[in-house]
């Protein structure tokens, strides 16, 4: 293929997203793993790395896969690498840093599942909370950041792990900001975890929950359960309500973020087309929400390049992008007070 030389133009967008203090709502700790990182590791698993195909072939997904759950089956590869606390410290850190050094996310928080984990590896949920957040302590004392802990409930597990994570979550609610309800949401209805999410909520942790992301004609319906029955703070994803006016002003009028993932939407087909994304369409009526990579170890993306999409392709212009940011750190769990230590005091809600 040709190289083309960069215009003034791409220049000057590049050095003012680099520059642009950054903040992010949607990040998968178990998939923000360094390619350095599982290129070390991989072989100890059992996992052959020799070249660079093998990389790709296990760790990555860099093209559409036939839907959401084909690209669940494919975390299982970077999930094997997760076996001890001292490796999940060291994830959880590095995470961090390359956060802060290549991204420049100033706020940004992180969710995990203890139980997917946990999968296969003889740790507790305690272990392993434990290991993480001594690797994010380490890098709040190193860097200028404000970064907080979601806990997943995968809500394709039985009934019985939903509630021993929501308990471990309600225990651990020093550590935790919020709960969350992930996996694949096609055949797996919310409504039956409402119990656990007002638990979760009555002991002060905040609700965000992954809901209207599969491209199917019922999502906007679910992102409307996820409020109704499980009382979402925020909804993660969420991508389909551009087909539902309705839903888009009750979003508005309850004042509910969407937790948008561009690149990731394309990846598991909830968009089947990149360029058609609604993320611009959704920002223009008002509705609150983010900018987020959902999981940039596996799908090999950053926020910065997630930046240069929406403006390139979308065309968001610079003021708008900094909404966006100044509107995730309004709607993000993490305290003001700690927030207000890393990031300019200025606030786009009402």
């Amino acid at each position: 293929m040709p190289v083309h030389a960069l215009t003034p133009y791409d220049i000057e967008m590049s050095e003012f997203i680099k520059n642009l203090p950054k903040a992010e709502l949607h990040r998968h700790l178990e998939l923000c793993v360094r390619p350095e990182t599982i290129k070390e590791l991989a072989p100890e698993v059992g996992i052959s790395v020799s070249t660079e195909e093998d990389f790709k072939r296990h760790f990555l997904i860099e093209e559409p896969m036939n839907d959401l759950g084909s690209v669940l089956q494919k975390f299982l590869d970077t999930q094997k690498l997760l076996f001890n606390p001292e490796i999940l410290e060291r994830v959880a850190f590095e995470a961090c840093e390359d956060a802060y050094l290549k991204e420049n996310l100033r706020v940004v928080e992180f969710r995990y599942a203890p139980t997917f984990v946990a999968q296969n590896h003889d740790m507790t949920f305690s272990e392993i909370h434990k290991a993480i957040v001594k690797g994010v302590e380490r890098a709040e004392k190193m860097y200028p950041m404000a970064v907080g802990l979601l806990c997943i409930i995968q809500r394709i597990l039985p009934v019985a792990e939903a509630e021993a994570v929501t308990n471990f979550a309600i225990e651990n609610r020093d550590s935790f900001l919020g709960l969350d309800l992930a996996d694949n949401e096609v055949g797996f209805d919310s409504k039956p975890f409402a119990s656990f999410f007002k638990a979760a909520k009555d002991a002060g942790l905040k609700i965000t929950v992954h809901s209207g992301e599969a491209n199917v004609p019922k999502a906007p319906e679910y992102v409307r359960d996820a409020i109704d029955y499980l009382g979402a703070d925020r909804i993660g994803h969420g991508v389909q309500v551009y087909k539902s006016p309705e839903m888009i002003q009750y979003l508005i009028d309850k004042d509910v973020a969407l937790e948008l993932c561009p690149t990731s939407n394309w990846l598991t087909n909830a968009i089947p087309n990149r360029d058609e994304h609604p993320f611009r369409q959704l920002l223009s009526k008002g509705v609150p929400l983010s900018l987020n990579t959902d999981d940039p170890g596996i799908f090999g993306i950053d926020l910065n390049g997630e930046c240069e999409f929406v403006m390139k392709r979308l065309g968001v212009t610079e003021e708008e992008l900094k909404k966006v940011f100044q509107m995730a750190v309004d709607y993000s769990f993490i305290p003001k007070e700690k927030i207000a230590k890393v990031w300019p005091a200025e606030s786009s809600r009402g």
